[in-house]
């Protein structure tokens, strides 16, 4: 295997006129987490599905674990992981059966299977609830079991497509805890997903991406930095006085105050943290404005992605 276990150069895919990637260029070191983010229809599971070798590239090259995508999509499956946003589980069997059921697929003899649905029931916490029938899993227990059956084969590099689509909080920490052991023992990881604070989490590096092409990229305090450092974000104790507030607060942001008259708040950026907390404060006193909480903030995933994509029409793709 490569420094890089995926590399993608200049990847272009079209359904008819629809132009779904438009010269994607990626690469993520080996042992690493890369967030591919973007809005729908950016072209993001497009490109999944290219690194996984289910689709064709109408132009460009990609290389996953060394292996070209296109020539060699055989020794690229074998050494994969997918999971993607919908459970790939039988309802009906239990979590034992899924796993011995998904070795023998990948042409394990039984009793090989059999070995490795134990050691993966034990890797990602599901021994207890081993020969119970999935269908009483909860949401995290039958995401967990979906990944250890993408882990079969231990791959190198494992696919995760919107993987927590639909958990609770409670559980999407499961999920990652899971990844982030995977990740320990050396496999690299594809995440798309559409929680910003799930990237933030888990990503080493992010891609933001739309019309099927890269605009960003960088690990996520670099993009925090992009929309502007720190900010200060105000609550009033009454939302008559947003628009006083705004008025107060320009001297001091550093770009136009957002106000938010469903919360009663107004977020301004700064460019001196402390000194601006200071004047914050000092400002809405001496203009009469009763602040209920002040605090000094990143910026985040969201924000950056709303800078980064705003404005722009997209169809499916």
């Amino acid at each position: 295997m490569t420094d890089h276990a995926i590399v993608a150069d200049g990847l272009r895919k079209s359904f008819g006129d629809t132009v779904a990637l438009d010269g994607l260029d990626l690469s993520v070191p080996a042992g690493t987490v890369c967030g591919l983010l973007g809005p729908n229809g950016a072209g993001k599971t497009t490109a999944v599905r290219i690194l996984c070798s289910l689709l064709r590239p109408s132009a460009g090259r990609a290389e996953v674990a060394g292996f070209d995508v296109a020539r060699e999509a055989a020794e690229v499956r074998y050494r994969i992981g997918l999971t993607g946003q919908y459970s790939a589980v039988d309802e009906v069997l239990t979590g034992r059966q899924n796993l011995v059921l998904f070795g023998r697929l990948y042409h394990l003899d039984r009793r090989s299977a059999r070995a490795r649905a134990d050691e993966l029931l034990d890797q990602f916490h599901l021994t207890d609830a081993a020969d119970k029938q999935a269908k009483t899993y909860s949401g995290g227990m039958r995401r967990r079991l979906d990944l250890a059956a993408s882990f079969i084969m231990a791959p190198q590099v494992l696919f995760l497509d919107e993987p927590t689509t639909g958990l609770d909080p409670r559980h999407r920490t499961e999920v990652w805890d899971v990844v982030r052991s995977l990740v320990d023992t050396g496999t690299t990881v594809l995440l798309t997903t559409h929680y910003l604070d799930e990237a933030d989490q888990l990503a080493d590096h992010i891609v933001v991406v739309d019309h099927g092409r890269k605009i960003a990229e960088g690990d996520p305090e670099q993009l925090k930095a992009r929309v502007g450092g720190d900010r200060i974000d105000v609550v009033l104790r009454r939302a008559y006085q947003l628009e006083r507030a705004a008025d107060v607060l320009r001297g001091i942001a550093a770009a136009e105050p957002e106000p938010d008259p469903a919360a009663r708040r107004i977020s301004v950026p700064v460019r001196d943290r402390v000194g601006a907390l200071t004047q914050v404060a000092r400002a809405l006193e001496d203009g009469g404005i009763t602040a209920h909480d002040i605090t000094l903030r990143r910026p985040t995933l969201d924000e950056v992605f709303m800078h980064l994509t705003a404005g722009h029409d997209r169809k499916a793709g």
